[in-house]
């Protein structure tokens, strides 16, 4: 009989299982002199019980295993033995017995900060969320002092998977009860930090906003709080965004900070202080690589070339000399920054440095934006269909690279005026994704683009079913409503939906104003424009907020305000249309 016969019985984790027993068998006990006869506490009879053990295990009999582990671990108090019943129990999906393994190695190790983390873990997957507080209490009461802020602010990690936030939250609170109350200052911050942001995950952002006002008060100089703070930035609680701003203007700040503003402010359409936030870090901080990265961008978006390039390739400089990452993947900022600069290089004509800038981009993950930019410069030079059949050639292996290679195409199409050819390849996306409400969304607007009012509108009331909250299915009906002058009640009811969907956005804020002009409101609408475009400037908000001006007699400010708008973007419809129909010459 040959030695095949033994491999189905004798598997290479066996054999790793015998050394690793091997190992602790020769390590339970310190060598004893040659004279002194040895007294490790791994007897033969034991070693056979740890074999038996591993053996139960491959023998898909985990139960047994686990079994003979724990008696093992009891016997010897190793830490490595409850470590192994605890793997054993989990890996069989026996939660409780996973539980009493760990609550026997804190019963045997009462100080091990590990066995009592092992039960924190444990009593939160089992969903057994009353049980947590007493682990807490025990993992800060072990913690040495030096260490109990960071240790407080990881806790709400912990409870990623809980099923009832709200009472995780009130349970934390409970656990943390002396530190909130009598703990230093730096720890009291921590713990409301912690509190916060469980509470927010519950969705109490009024809760959250209490913890982390009650944060700032106990340490002014602590960041957890305001980091909370930022989290809870929105126009409806004013009161966040004015503790964050205290903050950040009473002296130096971490510049990784003052950026998670920036982002804050960019998701609310502010681009102007966002920028603003950028350059404070570029002053403070010029190594600092982030903060050039969206200056760039921002600058970019102004059309402020000059700027922009010199912005990015600081980014690039900054960047270039360090690894993107562990496996060699592209870094997303110098993805961005190449693409930005590629743009630039595009906007002046200079194709062979556009192309040189997309050539660094070399992941393939990203081959849809590449070949999107590709497309875009054949098409600057008249060779629309070359760019569309760049695209056409992009492999589809998933459904996110099929849909990502139609919007592609789709937006360089809707980019050059192709709005039929557009219209015809979403109308067939459609037949094989009815249901998804962004490609409807983008045939309404094409519909309308078509001059097809009236299916542009079945379309969006077909998508305000499929999708309530899309608030940019209401604000493009209220608009279009609006902009032709119908059903002008019905187009506020419209826009007041969009706005309490999405509450502080400057283009909904935009049709809005335009819609208080249909309806003679002029001063009303010049208001509610100018605080859009200070905002978000942008060319659409500036032929409005223009034409707003004009009709009051301010014609300086229209001019100089549609001026501002051509140089953001020159070629936008809606300014040119609004210049075309009122006969201006800028």
């Amino acid at each position: 009989m040959g030695l095949d016969y033994y491999d189905p019985m004798i598997s290479k984790q066996r054999f790793a299982a015998l050394l690793l027993f091997a190992f602790l068998a020769a390590q339970a006990q310190p060598r004893q002199p040659e004279e002194s006869a040895p007294t490790s506490s791994m007897d033969s009879a034991l070693f056979y019980q740890l074999l038996l053990g591993e053996l139960n295990l491959q023998g898909n009999d985990p139960g047994a295993a686990f079994s003979l582990l724990l008696d093992a671990a009891r016997k010897t108090s190793d830490t490595r033995l409850f470590k192994r019943a605890i793997e054993i129990a989990l890996q069989s999906r026996a939660g409780e017995s996973a539980l009493q393994a760990a609550r026997a190695w804190r019963q045997a190790e009462p100080n091990s900060r590990e066995a009592n983390r092992y039960i924190l873990q444990i009593v939160i997957a089992l969903n057994r969320l009353p049980e947590v507080v007493d682990p807490i209490k025990r993992e800060i009461k072990l913690t040495p002092a030096d260490e109990r802020e960071d240790v407080i602010n990881s806790l709400p990690r912990y409870f990623a998977r809980a099923s009832n936030k709200k009472q995780a939250a009130s349970l934390l609170e409970q656990a943390l009860a002396d530190q909130l109350q009598a703990g230093s200052a730096a720890v009291a911050a921590a713990a409301w930090t912690s509190v916060g942001r469980l509470r927010l995950d519950a969705k109490d952002s009024k809760g959250a906003l209490e913890a982390a006002r009650k944060g700032h008060l106990a340490q002014p100089r602590a960041e957890g709080p305001v980091l909370l703070a930022l989290l809870l930035i929105d126009p409806a609680r004013p009161q966040a965004e004015a503790l964050a701003r205290k903050y950040l203007e009473s002296g130096q700040v971490r510049p990784e900070l003052r950026l998670e503003y920036a982002r804050r402010l960019l998701e609310g359409q502010r681009t102007k202080e966002a920028f603003e936030q950028t350059r404070m870090i570029n002053d403070q901080d010029p190594g600092f690589a982030e903060a050039w990265l969206i200056r760039g961008i921002l600058e970019l978006e102004n059309n402020a070339l000059e700027p922009a390039e010199q912005s990015l390739k600081r980014y690039v400089d900054l960047m270039s000399p360090s690894p993107s990452s562990r496996d060699g993947e592209q870094n997303r900022g110098l993805v961005q920054a190449y693409l930005s600069l590629s743009l630039i290089a595009e906007k002046r004509s200079d194709m062979r440095a556009a192309n040189e800038w997309l050539s660094r981009i070399t992941n393939p993950q990203d081959a849809v934006r590449v070949q999107s930019r590709r497309a875009n410069l054949l098409a600057s030079q008249g060779r629309l269909e070359e760019g569309r059949k760049l695209l056409q050639a992009l492999p589809e292996r998933t459904p996110e690279q099929a849909r990502a290679k139609i919007n592609a195409e789709i937006q360089l199409l809707r980019e050059y005026k192709q709005y039929q050819p557009a219209y015809d390849m979403l109308v067939q996306a459609t037949r094989n994704l009815p249901d998804d409400h962004e490609l409807l969304y983008d045939l309404a607007t094409l519909a309308e683009k078509l001059g097809r009012p009236e299916e542009m509108e079945r379309i969006l009331r077909n998508v305000m079913a499929l999708k309530p909250d899309y608030a940019h299915s209401y604000n493009a009906l209220g608009y279009s409503l609006a902009d032709r002058a119908l059903r002008l009640d019905e187009a506020r009811e419209l826009i007041a939906k969009a706005m309490a969907l999405m509450p502080g956005d400057p283009y909904i804020a935009d049709s809005l104003g335009w819609l208080e002009f249909r309806s003679g409101n002029k001063a009303q609408a010049r208001r509610i424009l100018e605080e859009a475009f200070k905002k978000r400037p942008d060319a659409e908000i500036a032929a409005h907020l223009g034409e707003v001006l004009w009709s009051m007699g301010e014609r300086e400010k229209a001019l100089a305000i549609w001026r501002e708008g051509s140089a953001l973007n020159a070629a936008n419809e809606t300014l040119l249309e609004t210049l075309k129909r009122l006969d201006i010459k800028l």
